[in-house]
Order: C-alpha cells, then sequence, then structure tokens
C-alpha cells in the first residue's frame, strides 16, 4: 500500500511556544477528499498551516509529502490583494513560479499550461481580464486554475466557498469532484461550513472545542454523532438524495 500523504502522531501546534491544538492524530491517504471542519477560531487555520509545512510541531509526529509530490494550494480570495492589475492569466501563471523562476521569462508551453488550466476550470474566456473584476466565484476559479496549472497531486484548498452564493458553492465542489475522480488528486478542504463538505468529502475531521473527531462522513454525519461532538441537538436530513444538516437552536432562558 502506498504510504500516506499527511500522517499526524499526537501533534501539538502553535505559536511561540503555546499549542493551540494538541493531540492531533490523523492521515490523508493517497485519493482522499478529507474535509476540516470546525467553527471560526476552532483551529482549523493552524492544522492547515502544519499541512502546508508553515508551523513546526511543538511535539508530536506530522509527515508531509516529500518534494517528489507536487502539492497545490487555493487560499482564501481575500489573501490576493485585488488592487494589483493582474490580468487572470497572470494569476494562474504564478501556480507555475516554483518551475519558471521568478526572474526568468516564461515560455510558450507554460502560457499553453495556463491556456489548458482555464479551459479546466471553465473560464478560458476570461484570461485577459483583470483578476479584481471577476465575480466571487470567478475569482475562486481562477485560484482553483493557478492551483491545478502545476499539476499537482495534492490539493489543500482554505475556505474555498466562501461569500459565495448556493450555486457558486455546487459549482466549485462539482468541479473538485470532477478533478478528483479524473486525475487522482488528493484533496483536503478546511471549511467552517458542515453543509458544504457533506455531499462531497469521503471523510471528516470536525474540530471543536480543542477536540478532533474523524471518520468516515456516512458514520459521523447522523444527528447521534454530531449532537455528541457539537453538544446540542443536531439532524440530517436527506432531500433528493443529499444530506442537509441542520442545528436546532437552543431553547430560551
Amino acid at each position: 500500500m502506498a504510504p500516506p500523504v499527511f500522517q499526524f502522531d499526537d501533534v501539538a501546534l502553535g505559536y511561540r511556544g503555546r499549542a493551540v491544538v494538541e493531540h492531533v492524530t490523523f492521515t490523508v491517504e493517497p485519493g482522499d477528499f478529507l474535509g476540516l471542519v470546525g467553527p471560526n477560531g476552532a483551529g482549523k487555520t493552524t492544522i492547515l498551516r502544519g499541512l502546508l509545512g508553515m508551523l513546526r510541531p511543538l511535539h508530536g509526529t506530522l509527515l508531509r509529502p516529500g518534494p517528489e509530490t507536487t502539492l497545490g494550494y487555493v487560499p482564501q480570495r481575500r489573501q490576493l490583494d485585488g488592487v494589483f492589475p493582474l490580468t487572470v492569466a497572470d494569476v494562474v501563471l504564478m501556480g507555475l513560479y516554483p518551475e519558471i523562476g521568478l526572474v526568468r521569462r516564461p515560455r510558450p508551453q507554460h502560457h499553453q499550461r495556463v491556456a489548458a488550466a482555464l479551459e479546466r476550470v471553465g473560464i478560458a474566456a476570461l484570461a485577459a481580464l483583470p483578476y479584481r473584476d471577476l465575480s466571487g466565484g470567478q475569482q475562486q476559479r481562477c485560484l482553483l486554475a493557478r492551483a491545478l496549472v502545476g499539476e499537482p497531486a495534492v490539493l489543500v484548498l482554505d475556505e474555498p466557498t466562501n461569500d459565495l452564493d448556493i450555486g457558486g458553492e455546487s459549482e466549485i465542489l462539482d468541479l473538485l469532484r470532477t478533478v478528483r475522480h479524473e486525475h487522482g488528486v488528493t484533496i483536503v478542504m478546511v471549511t467552517h461550513l458542515l453543509n458544504i463538505v457533506a455531499n462531497y468529502a469521503d471523510r471528516l475531521a470536525i474540530l471543536h472545542e480543542g477536540r478532533l473527531t474523524i471518520g468516515a462522513t456516512e458514520s459521523l454525519l447522523t444527528g447521534d454523532q454530531l449532537s455528541r461532538i457539537y453538544g446540542r441537538r443536531v439532524a440530517v436530513e436527506t432531500v433528493d438524495g443529499r444530506r442537509a444538516v441542520v442545528y436546532h437552536a437552543a431553547p430560551e432562558r
């Protein structure tokens, strides 16, 4: 069997010697679609930085892919400054900088790969437009193309559906599912919205009040399991074959 892509073994991560998350143990297997879910401030970003190699463990063992494994990263849209007059093609070309180098000029084959990546995500016609002029969903597709242009084996996404409407959310997630099935890409998606990954991820890692609960999506997405994790009444409904997580309001006092 192939080794795990990521492996956390009793890992603590934090800043300036102070742990934000502790006793984190899980693996991401080749071909996985793992949804890392939790409320804002739960520590998802800290685990994400560990995944990306931006944080070293305070203790425990964290194994990441070696240099032979290409990793694509899709940040939150607000991390790319919309003031810079970059075209859509310019933004996607940034995904090839590790290969091209910052001071060398891109070659025709690099531009061809940019065009192919934009075609892959359905916005080839927007290549010459300024990135800042795109809609939120188009910007997200552009950032996904930037991550895919390097033909990664692993794709890590940070809140890729933030500020999108329902249609935009489903378009991005359907695109990720297609990329995964057609190219065997391993996906780790960080989100604070459980409903976003409920119908796409094979496994969930739910971070809540310092505890990480991980398991198959089918086993965790039950009312009993989610009620236990979140400490409040949760129901899971099925509508037209799709799961919907419903949080019941706390009783008034």
